[in-house]
């Protein structure tokens, strides 16, 4: 399963239902203290709001996963938001949803859908991106082969963090692990098996999901 993570590193967002105002705050928190700490934050900024309900879930493998309906009819919020979070297939994450009261009382139902609303809201807002695991490359490889090996990376989207120009043109490379065996391949048809390639350790990268 890949792992997905919101995007912007914090974001609120606020939509008004039967005069109710829901205002709904997503944060990235990679740990349970940082998820209770962010919670804490949002309910002494809104000390005088109605409720100011949670969910969080915690781990790549979502192995920690908690909502809070502070006050509301159980069922009613904390769950709604945890809710989004697993459709959304969203990791180390806290939504925090604060509502005030308009004075008209929307129900099991309306409450559930409002809840959802804000959080699956503020989801949109913030954006998703994925860690895609990536290998640092070096490639090392004669001029007359730079053009053909150049539009091969552009058609491939990968990416050039640098070139040095010297006897030969080093490239240093950024190329996510699936595709590593690929460019060795390609490097091997383009120049006959004349170049030199050093990878380094697995780093994780950002990539926006689409």
């Amino acid at each position: 399963m890949e792992q997905i993570y919101m995007n912007k590193l914090n974001t609120s967002t606020e939509i008004d239902i039967k005069r109710s105002t829901f205002i709904s705050y997503i944060a990235r928190t990679e740990t349970e203290d940082e998820a209770k700490q962010f919670i804490n934050e949002i309910k002494q900024k809104h000390k005088d709001a109605t409720h100011n309900c949670s969910a969080y879930i915690i781990g790549e493998n979502a192995l920690i996963q908690r909502a809070d309906d502070d006050g509301e009819p159980q069922g009613t919020a904390g769950i709604p938001i945890l809710e989004v979070l697993k459709r959304e297939e969203l990791y180390n994450t806290t939504i925090v949803v604060t509502r005030y009261f308009g004075g008209i009382k929307l129900g099991a139902g309306g409450l559930i859908r409002a809840y959802s609303s804000g959080a699956a809201e503020a989801v949109k807002t913030s954006g998703k991106v994925y860690l895609v695991p990536m290998v640092p490359t070096m490639i090392v490889l004669d001029y007359t082969f730079t053009n053909r090996f150049e539009h091969y990376l552009e058609q491939e989207k990968i990416e050039i963090r640098d070139q040095q120009y010297t006897d030969k043109v080093t490239y240093q490379l950024l190329v996510s692990q699936e595709n590593v065996d690929d460019v060795k391949n390609e490097l091997q048809k383009i120049t006959s098996d004349t170049f030199t390639m050093t990878t380094s350790e697995v780093e994780m990268a950002e990539r926006t999901l689409v």
